[in-house]
């Protein structure tokens, strides 16, 4: 995966987990007080879910066979009906899967964030995952992590910075050696020529 566009799944995921969480100062009406919007109380039926991300019904079918995500609703005839928190989770599951992550690893990932943060109970709506090739890493309360074992990722940006700029200084004196490598034998090839 790029970096402009692991760079942009990020942001899209902060966006949404802003919009679950928070309210917005334009959200609130007369007074202070939240303005619901109507479509996060509404429930979707499969067709509509397919039709805004893109995927076939008989997907959506198999994710909640299988136990990927679970619909919030199922009508008397067996219809699933689904939640603007389950449309928020099927966006990031297919996000995952766009970005090359395995269904079963997406799965294994659920099952274990779920176990270790108790107190989240649908992690594809509630927390930040980001996708680099295979791995899931999650972003919670400002730690990083991995999904599945929890080894938690630190970058620290400025030890970061100082090995740059000791590699760009290697580079620089290693350039000037072989500059200085190449003038040498150029003008003893030069006065062995003379």
């Amino acid at each position: 995966m790029q970096t402009r566009q692991l760079w942009r799944f990020f942001v899209d995921s902060v966006k949404a987990s802003r919009l679950r969480w928070s309210l917005n100062r334009e959200d609130l009406g007369v007074w202070g007080a939240p303005v619901i919007d109507s479509s996060i109380n509404e429930f979707y039926r499969s067709r509509d879910i397919a039709q805004l991300l893109g995927i076939s019904r008989r997907q959506l079918q198999y994710w909640a066979q299988t136990g990927l995500l679970h619909p919030s609703r199922q009508t008397r005839g067996g219809h699933y009906r689904y939640s603007f928190q389950d449309l928020v989770a099927l966006k990031a599951a297919k996000r995952l899967i766009d970005a090359g992550v395995s269904v079963q690893r997406i799965r294994k990932s659920i099952s274990a964030l779920q176990q270790m943060l108790p107190t989240v109970r649908r992690p594809l709506a509630e927390l930040v995952l980001v996708a680099t090739g295979d791995l899931v890493l999650v972003f919670h309360e400002g730690a990083a992590f991995e999904a599945i074992s929890g080894q938690e990722w630190v970058l620290e940006v400025a030890e970061f910075q100082r090995e740059v700029r000791a590699w760009r200084g290697q580079a620089h004196v290693q350039r000037i050696r072989s500059t200085s490598q190449a003038r040498t034998r150029l003008s003893s090839a030069v006065s062995t020529a003379r």
